[in-house]
């Protein structure tokens, strides 16, 4: 049986969820009511926690999945907002329509459930977004959490309490003490509730008011002192902020100065080295890896080999919450958390300090990332970068609120791998149109972002708009070096392919191979350059030609180990052996781009090599297999947003190979096939066509 299409992204449940039943079933009783729910609450009441497993119990009601958006990275005031929900949708649009509209139309035939988690910094935002899906989507629900109501008129709101805490003449059969006993025994192996600390927890949930997050803090610190003295240094902690803050406290709920406790608490046992860490580590956005923090926040007062240390004991502290991954272990914050570091590195003066530090770490680590693309490490680069997009994000905002917004166009310049080699076009547009506004002063920078628009106009098809950036880039360039005009011309050779003058194409990319390149390091433009002579020449029907310019690009790829542009070369080819009729070595070729295409979260070229195997079945009689990886491809190119990429001799292909399948299986055989490829998970659908050569699982 084939596997089912992913119905959702729900974070997996790290701990226990204690008590909340009456919570869940009010949030399921109003979201089949209503189609916007907010669960609202004071920081670390436990809204992410509830819209979590709420999420998880509604998602089978949802033909087309549950699926979480985190908000918390996201900065008010940029637009981030569309792009961070087609990101966490199986939605990688590479059209030119506005990514709010490309996520309204993706939804509006779908039962689906959206989870939007923190959305208090950008209520309105959100309140503007969710009308406009809603009202275009009717299958659409929201399920939101936010410390206000985001303010949609058909909006139901749920009021999170802290957890009940026990009487002071009762026991430990309440929520909160649950909570705190469960949470102990995983800091302390052997913690249980005794007869001799019994009353001591009841004491403390009644002093941290019931509130999640305090009281895992402070089952963090049973490693350190017993429950009485916990319980004692909590209340000669309460007092002083009674005495102190209390008249700051007149707006907020009652339970808001026990978090503050809390925390604040936890922050006093801090060494002081913990402690600035903690202040300091409030700069990143989402999570981050020892080497961000080591480059980031040390200095003489936080040395960098300490740095390993005092994250591990945050963590121990449960101030971070540590993260092993596939590519090394990160680390990220509570929000909560994050605020309060945040409000005393404000105290420390040093907040523009680390938001600068932050952002030129960000800078460094484009501008390594665009020196080492060309090369062996790119899948190693992928994955180290799209772990930081948060952050990448972050501190391309910071540069463009400020004056002048030359280092975000440096930065969204040197990006320019990300924005096409890790699947992010359409935002790498957003930016870099922003970046390019912010700074319209000629320089070498600007050329360079014009190139970088260049690439991912290409991939989006946008001819009017590429027409215009290679134009300027041109006129900019002749100001300054040859690497300036370099980049002006392969701007041009985009725009050239794009028309489609194959001519004029072959023309230029040759006039860009004239040079000596076989013995100087490879540049994304010679490669650029490799693969769009071939292709060009291929459609022109010299196959011959196009193949040894291929070997070409093959050999120079293999010399500096380079995949991204290999796999189009890979691609081209496959088009080659199929006008060749050598359909053998044609599928060989295609499976080898779609192995890299697929690694590199490339749509357009997942999709194009799957076609090609899908006409090489076609050609060589195996019709069920074709009209699978025909549906397999389709399900694909809905995510993007466009049929076969829009390119006419693919889509020329496409309608000839479907025809011929069409035909020869006949109307409901095709559809059967057709439909299993569509409905497949596409992962597992791509894991299967490069793992077997057999029979689909239709």
């Amino acid at each position: 049986m084939a596997a089912e299409r992913r119905v959702g992204n729900l974070p997996g449940e790290s701990s226990r969820l204690v008590g909340r039943r009456a919570e869940l079933e009010e949030v399921s009783r109003l979201c089949g009511r209503s189609r916007m729910v907010t669960v609202t609450g004071v920081g670390g009441v436990g809204k992410t926690r509830l819209a979590q497993r709420a999420a998880g119990e509604l998602q089978p009601g949802f033909a087309d999945g549950a699926w979480w958006v985190e908000l918390s990275p996201l900065t008010a005031g940029w637009g981030a907002l569309p792009y961070a929900i087609a990101e966490a949708l199986p939605l990688a649009d590479q059209t030119t329509r506005p990514m709010l509209e490309v996520i309204a139309e993706y939804l509006a035939g779908r039962q689906a459930l959206l989870v939007w988690d923190t959305c208090e910094h950008l209520v309105e935002e959100c309140r503007e977004v969710a009308a406009t899906l809603l009202m275009l989507a009717p299958g659409l629900r929201i399920l939101a959490t936010s410390r206000r109501p985001v303010g949609l008129h058909l909006e139901e709101v749920l009021a999170l309490d802290p957890l009940p805490v026990p009487g002071a003449d009762e026991d430990d059969a309440a929520d909160a003490v649950v909570l705190l006993a469960d949470r102990a025994a995983q800091a302390v192996p052997g913690f249980a509730v005794t007869d001799a600390n019994r009353a001591d927890l009841a004491a403390l949930c009644r002093r941290l008011e019931g509130l999640p997050l305090a009281l895992e803090l402070a089952a963090a610190r049973l490693r350190e002192l017993p429950v009485a003295e916990l319980n004692q240094r909590l209340e000669d902690r309460y007092t002083v902020l009674g005495n102190t803050e209390g008249a700051d406290c007149d707006a907020d709920p009652p339970w808001h100065q026990a978090l503050r406790t809390a925390i604040g608490w936890s922050h006093q046992l801090c060494t002081p080295a913990e402690r600035l860490l903690w202040a300091r580590l409030s700069v990143f956005a989402g999570t981050f890896d020892t080497e961000a923090a080591r480059r980031v926040c040390t200095d003489a007062l936080v040395p960098g080999e300490q740095v390993p240390g005092l994250l591990q004991a945050l963590a121990e502290e449960s101030i971070l919450i540590w993260e092993p991954t596939g590519n090394g272990e990160r680390y990220r914050m509570l929000d909560t958390i994050r605020e309060y570091g945040a409000h005393w590195l404000g105290g420390l003066g040093e907040d523009e300090t680390l938001r600068r530090r932050h952002r030129d770490h960000y800078l460094d680590l484009a501008h390594r990332g665009d020196a080492a693309w060309v090369g062996p490490d790119q899948f190693a680069w992928f994955d180290r970068m799209t772990a930081e997009h948060d952050n990448l994000r972050a501190a391309l905002e910071y540069s463009l609120a400020e004056p002048g917004g030359h280092i975000a166009l440096e930065m969204t310049a040197a990006l320019y791998f990300f924005w096409q080699g890790c699947g992010f076009v359409k935002e790498g547009r957003h930016y870099l149109d922003q970046a390019l506004a912010a700074d319209p002063a000629p320089s070498p920078a600007r050329v360079n972002a014009l190139y970088a628009c260049g690439q991912v106009l290409l991939y989006l098809g946008d001819l009017p708009a590429l027409e215009e950036r290679a134009a300027e880039c041109t006129a900019l360039a002749a100001h300054f070096g040859d690497t300036e005009q370099s980049y002006a011309a392969a701007t041009e050779l985009r725009a050239w392919a794009l028309r489609g003058d194959l001519a004029q194409t072959v023309s230029r990319a040759r006039a860009q191979l004239a040079t000596d390149w076989r013995e100087q390091p490879l540049t994304l433009v010679q490669l650029s350059a490799l693969v769009l002579l071939p292709h060009s020449l291929v459609a022109a029907g010299r196959f011959e030609e196009a193949l040894a310019w291929l070997d070409e690009l093959s050999a120079a790829c293999e010399r500096c180990g380079e995949r991204s542009m290999c796999s189009w070369g890979d691609f081209v080819r496959a088009q080659a052996e199929l006008a060749l009729g050598r359909f053998q070595e044609a599928e060989e070729h295609a499976r080898a781009a779609l192995l890299v295409k697929h690694r590199l979260r490339d749509g357009v070229g997942t999709g194009h090599a799957l076609e090609s195997l899908a006409r090489s079945a076609t050609a060589t009689g195996r019709r069920g297999k074709a009209a699978w990886l025909l549906g397999l491809a389709a399900q694909l190119w809905e995510t993007l947003g466009r049929p076969q990429a829009g390119i006419p001799p693919m889509v020329a292909a496409h309608q000839v190979c479907e025809r011929q399948t069409r035909e020869a299986l006949g109307q409901d055989a095709y559809q059967r096939a057709f439909g299993a490829g569509h409905s497949i998970d596409l992962d597992t659908g791509i894991a299967h066509v490069l793992n077997s050569a057999s029979a689909p699982p239709v």
